[in-house]
C-alpha cells in the first residue's frame, strides 16, 4: 500500500458516523486555541483518513492532519458494582491556517 494522496471515496452514512461527539474540555480548548486543532471522539475503528473525510463532509473545512488518542477505559466501583468506562479514541484535527470550525457552543 502506497502513502500519499489517495483519493478514496468513502461511504457517507460512515463517514457520518465516524464522528462520535466533539470533545469539550480544558485540554481540547487549550489545544483549539494554540494549534488550531479540534478535538472529536471517534470510533473505536476509525482510520484517519476517514476521520479526515469526516470531517472535511461535515464542516465543509480544509485538514492539514490527524493525530489519534486511544484512551483505555477505566474500571471504577461505585458501593459494590464494578462498573468500567468505555475505552475512547480521540481524535486531533489540525486544520489548515486561516480555516475556521465552530463547535463550541458559545451560547451557554
Amino acid at each position: 500500500m502506497s502513502h500519499g494522496h489517495q483519493t478514496t471515496q468513502f461511504d457517507e452514512g460512515r463517514l457520518m458516523q465516524v464522528l462520535v461527539s466533539p470533545v469539550v474540555s480544558e485540554k481540547a480548548t487549550m489545544v483549539a486555541e494554540k494549534s488550531n486543532a479540534v478535538t472529536f471522539k471517534v470510533l473505536q475503528d476509525a482510520t484517519k483518513p476517514e476521520i479526515k473525510a469526516a470531517v472535511e463532509l461535515m464542516f465543509k473545512v480544509e485538514v492539514q492532519g490527524v493525530s489519534v488518542v486511544n484512551t483505555k477505559g477505566k474500571t471504577k466501583r461505585f458501593g459494590k458494582s464494578i462498573g468500567r468506562r468505555d475505552n475512547v479514541r480521540k481524535a486531533y484535527v489540525t486544520l489548515k491556517p486561516g480555516q475556521e470550525l465552530n463547535i463550541s457552543g458559545e451560547a451557554a
